[in-house]
């Protein structure tokens, strides 16, 4: 009774105090997310770091041109292209000084009169004008997520995607096909004369799956919730405070992002944001991890997840969400089709390609050689009941390969990493685990058809080649194990770290064999899922056998191999970022810090080939497999687009589930079972589609394959000169 009365107290905010019969009223004071003291203070912050910032690149641009004015010759061209370079930078922090409070709330007559507003609509639609709404798709995933919060501790796990990258809708999208941009929640946008802020109009019926309306103060919030103290996110604090110059919300469905220099795909890359519902996170605060762990967030896209739908190590559902506000938009509407989207927990994937059989999961993965040429082929395949798919994409190749974290002893000599790129035989990993079907990934972010270099390879397995690199380390002498040793006696021993499964310990299993001939000892280091990220976020592995999604239009080098990343401001290296190499050389700022302020495509090119070349001559990557291809097998109740608008799936995909263009047959799925209960059969169905595929086409001269030659470092000030801005026109 007292307990009833007590919790009932506290939701009016207030509560009664009983003692010695005194009935005194006590206020409780309302907890708030602490947004609106946040704001000035945060302003001021960046105001001081900008300050610091300037003059910092003030008296380094004094120091170089009184070394100029003593400096003759050659040496002189690359001292101007620093003060160039130095006075770029001291351009941009007076900008960013001069536009004043990197958060503010504006009216809308600041907006200016001469912007060209763009919409988007010109492009085709996404999916098959046949879909149907309705039916559960079921799913299976290998471990249950650490969390289902979209940000903070433990976040970026293999499930974020499924529940929130896949579904939130951000200001505005890529298209699947034609990489242009196209409208999401913003309705329309546009580029200042200067190319340094974009402006955005929402869509006013744009809505939070609980019905409340998404407003341009919610996207200064979103910035909030992700660079305050109260949680650890220290790429979100670096990118918001480097990488954006500031927010300013107009009016409720008017807002503009500002970047520090015009940039090649501003709108798209600012445009990438998504909101937050202030309502949800009026308790945000230092408990923020405990309090919001199992907390599904109000959602802007197709699908939501019921508190009821959190099946604690066994499953998490996702519904779509009733009266969803764009599920008649042009890009929408023939997507996100089924109800429900349910996954199941299956640690063991040959019992979940069983209960795929069974049909207890609607669709399997088939990429894989096994998987393809014996897992399928299968009675459920012959009689029709599941069909078959090939299609080929047109997404860059997902950096798969060892990534090797030369903050560890040994790693930290190149010529080490030399031996180790030569001593990994992929090949045979690929005749025999992938039968052939894959192709040799050449070097790390290939694939970007305008940032990528076609003409570098990676170095192939040779024990002779292998052997010299590692006596050029210092590993002369062979112990009885075959093992090279060191003059101290050191064992050329490394530990390779990677996420258990079948394949991945039969891939590797070559790769330590073949090893051994080039007197390598490759220690295998297998851990479950979550244990395998959690230790590589905590740089912890020497080296580790994994790939990182990519998403186009251009390579981000910066968050991989930028020193910001790898250590902190004493030495330490840095946890919890994605420079899991924890590489940093001043030559690779430079040329980081240049791909992501990039002005033209050209100038974007150019730092991104030179980086390319220097992850490859300094051997950080090894990279491993390419694959242009995707399989799959689901039962015929499951529908795949066959239409002018899209066949199969879009082409700029990595995964035919991202953009949810299939859709569940519930009359078809009654249909199958009925067959299969009688023993009816339905034609095999095995497809393919490579209307997307493209072979690209490289010059003789260029195609020649590089004998292993050693690519020069790259001298930070040999970049060229200052090329023509966004705007000039």
């Amino acid at each position: 009774m007292m307990k009833t009365l007590l919790e009932k107290c506290l939701c009016l905010g207030w509560i009664v105090a009983l003692v010695c019969g005194c009935s005194e009223e006590v206020k409780v004071a309302k907890r708030t997310s602490g947004f609106d003291e946040f704001v000035p203070r945060y302003n001021e912050y960046i105001k001081k770091w900008l300050i610091e910032q300037r003059e910092a690149t003030l008296k380094e641009l004094t120091k170089t041109e009184q070394e100029m004015a003593k400096t003759e010759g050659a040496a002189q061209e690359v001292l101007n292209r620093k003060i160039a370079q130095l006075k770029r930078e001291q351009e941009k922090w007076d900008y960013r000084l001069e536009r004043g409070d990197y958060i503010r709330f504006g009216t809308p007559d600041e907006i200016p009169g001469d912007l060209v507003w763009e919409d988007g609509m010109e492009h085709q639609e996404i999916g098959d004008p046949r879909s149907k709404k309705g039916g559960t798709f079921n799913t299976n995933i290998l471990t249950f997520p650490p969390t289902i919060r979209p940000f903070g501790d433990n976040s970026n796990n293999g499930f974020r995607g499924s529940l929130y990258d896949e579904i939130d809708m951000p200001l505005v999208s890529l298209h699947p096909k034609s990489m242009e941009m196209i409208p999401s929640i913003a309705k329309q946008w546009a580029l200042s004369k200067d190319g340094r802020t974009v402006y955005f109009r929402l869509n006013e019926k744009a809505t939070y799956s609980d019905g409340v309306e998404v407003k341009a103060r919610d996207y200064l919030y979103g910035s909030y919730l992700r660079i305050s103290d109260d949680i650890v996110n220290p790429f979100a604090k670096q990118y918001w405070r480097e990488s954006l110059a500031g927010f300013v919300a107009y009016d409720d469905q008017t807002l503009s992002i500002s970047i520090p220099e015009p940039q090649v795909y501003a709108p798209a890359m600012v445009g990438s944001l998504t909101p937050s519902a202030p309502h949800f996170y009026q308790d945000y605060g230092p408990d923020y991890s405990e309090r919001y762990q199992w907390k599904f967030p109000p959602t802007t896209g197709a699908y939501e997840v019921l508190e009821k739908d959190i099946v604690k190590g066994v499953s998490v559902t996702q519904t779509r969400v009733k009266n969803w506000w764009a599920k008649d938009n042009k890009y929408y509407k023939y997507r996100f089709n089924p109800d429900r989207i349910r996954h199941t927990v299956v640690r063991d994937e040959s019992k979940a390609f069983e209960l795929f059989r069974a049909g207890q999961v609607d669709m399997a993965y088939l990429t894989r050689p096994m998987s393809w040429y014996e897992r399928s082929e299968m009675e459920p395949v012959y009689k029709g009941y599941i069909e078959r798919y090939t299609f080929y994409n047109q997404y860059p190749s997902i950096p798969w390969g060892l990534y090797l974290n030369v903050s560890k002893p040994l790693l930290d000599d190149k010529n080490v990493r030399i031996g180790i790129q030569h001593a990994m035989n992929w090949q045979k990993v690929i005749d025999v685990i992938h039968r052939g079907d894959y192709n040799r990934l050449n070097a790390f972010f290939a694939g970007y058809l305008l940032y990528s270099d076609p003409t570098i390879r990676a170095r192939p397995y040779s024990i002779t080649k292998a052997r010299k690199a590692f006596a050029d380390a210092g590993f002369t002498t062979e112990g009885r194990d075959g093992i090279l040793m060191n003059a101290a006696g050191q064992k050329l021993s490394i530990s390779l770290t990677y996420r258990q499964n079948p394949t991945f310990d039969q891939m590797l299993a070559i790769l330590r064999e073949e090893a051994k001939a080039c007197g390598f000892d490759l220690r295998l280091d297998p851990n479950e899922a979550t244990l395998d990220y959690r230790k590589v976020m905590q740089k912890q592995h020497e080296m580790t056998f994994t790939a990182w999604s990519i998403t186009p239009p251009t390579p981000d080098y910066y968050q991989y191999i930028h020193s910001s990343n790898a250590r902190d401001e004493r030495g330490n290296i840095k946890q919890q970022t994605n420079n899991i190499f924890s590489w940093g050389r001043e030559d690779t700022d430079v040329l980081t810090e240049g791909a992501r302020n990039a002005r033209t495509e050209e100038e974007m090119r150019e730092y991104c080939l030179k980086l390319q070349h220097i992850v490859h001559d300094e051997a950080i990557f090894v990279p491993a497999y390419n694959v242009d291809f995707l399989r799959v097998g689901s039962w015929r109740w499951v529908k795949w687009p066959d239409s002018e608008e899209t066949r199969f799936c879009p082409p700029v995909i990595s995964d035919p589930m991202e953009v949810h263009v299939l859709w569940i047959d519930d009359e078809v799925k009654k249909e199958t079972m009925e067959a299969m209960r009688k023993g009816k059969v339905f034609p095999e169905v095995n497809l393919i589609f490579d209307d997307y595929r493209e072979i690209p086409k490289v010059d003789d001269a260029e195609a020649v394959e590089q004998d292993n030659a050693e690519i020069q470092p790259v001298d930070p000030q040999s970049l060229s000169p200052e090329k023509k801005e966004v705007g000039d026109e």
